[in-house]
């Protein structure tokens, strides 16, 4: 049996490992699969002393990049998440959970 998914993502969970001081970087894409355009803006983010993120549309309407990267000593480790809302009522919100590790 075949379901569809409204969006397909990438990865549901952002892994960043690292040394200290040293900026990592991960995209996520993020692709409306119905037949309308899909539409993302950002609803809810608790890393902001930590990460740095980017939206990007990359085919409009269908397909958008999400580039997380670390801020230089941001810490040992952290965890959060990154909660967007869609246009689509099938899948309304997408949540996209965060971790980074960095050691010396």
């Amino acid at each position: 049996m075949y379901v569809k998914v409204p969006i397909h993502l990438s990865s549901k969970l952002v892994y960043l490992l690292g040394k200290r001081g040293q900026a990592v970087n991960r995209t996520v894409e993020v692709k409306g699969e119905l037949d309308k355009p899909l539409k993302i803006e950002p609803l809810e983010f608790n890393l902001a002393n930590k990460l740095n993120y980017k939206i990007e549309e990359v085919k409009p309407g269908k397909i958008y990049q999400l580039h997380f990267t670390s801020v230089p000593n941001a810490g040992d480790s952290f965890q959060g998440i990154l909660k967007l809302k869609t246009n689509y009522p099938e899948k309304p919100e997408i949540t996209i959970y965060i971790r980074g590790r960095f050691s010396l």
